[in-house]
């Protein structure tokens, strides 16, 4: 039984870099906020920490999101203890890299189930509240590699890709009912996985960007809470590019 009153979101890979900045932002908006995770000893330091910030609105949920029946149980158990999602984050996501020459089915089948199978799972348990309250949000954030394409990726431009798919149809199927699905599809961001990569390399990446810098991911979590709002509601099946001028089409 929910003891809160705030609209629930929920966004999967909350606990990553531009997850975390997602998460954050939502609170700050007046969400109560459900963030999914991979590794359960991380994700519990993860949310020490934000408590210690004065984020006291957080919960997290180890749900495996690329299995239907634990996806369907998992919002069971986060309308049973907060209420039913209001608001849909998609934004867990895996890369498994070669080129398809080399590339494994298992590599193939792995990006695909996290990054795509697992946006239809979390959508499919979540639309059917959605439709019931005659209101919901839902935000994929997707790539600027599924809008371009990129060497050595073909598992996760085809995911990406995908979503976008999704996004369009569901936007579709939805658009009289109150509800919004939108992509976001940022370019390189200044997370921990990219700052990691050797110096020259990261610069020579840089120099492609037209506006010469790396995102931060408090600007892909501005797009998320403006898509949120319930202003925002005549944008759906859009796509918002976030890569500094890197590439428009």
């Amino acid at each position: 039984m929910t003891t809160q009153t705030a609209p629930v979101a929920w966004v999967t890979g909350g606990t990553g870099g531009i997850g975390t900045a997602i998460c954050q932002a939502l609170a700050e908006a007046g969400y109560f906020v459900v963030a999914s995770y991979h590794n359960r000893e991380k994700a519990q330091a993860w949310l020490a920490a934000r408590r210690d910030e004065g984020f006291e609105n957080l919960a997290l949920a180890g749900i495996n999101l690329t299995d239907f029946d634990a996806c369907h149980a998992g919002v069971d158990d986060i309308r049973r203890q907060y209420g039913p999602v209001e608001l849909l984050v998609n934004c867990a996501g895996i890369t498994r890299d070669s080129t398809l020459k080399k590339m494994s089915p298992q590599q193939w089948r792995e990006v695909i189930d996290c990054n795509l199978n697992s946006v239809f799972n979390t959508c499919r348990c979540v639309i059917e509240d959605m439709l019931e309250a005659g209101h919901g949000r839902i935000v994929n954030i997707s790539s600027i590699n599924g809008r371009k394409g990129q060497f050595g990726q073909a598992n996760y431009s085809a995911a990406k890709t995908g979503m976008h798919g999704l996004t369009m149809a569901l936007a579709q199927e939805t658009a009289t009912k109150g509800i919004t699905v939108n992509t976001l599809s940022p370019g390189y961001i200044a997370t921990d996985m990219i700052m990691s990569i050797p110096e020259k390399i990261r610069e020579s990446i840089r120099e492609t960007i037209p506006v010469k810098r790396f995102g931060k991911p408090e600007e892909i979590a501005r797009a998320v809470v403006f898509l949120a709002d319930r202003e925002s509601g005549f944008i759906t099946g859009a796509n918002l590019d976030i890569n500094g001028g890197q590439f428009m089409g």
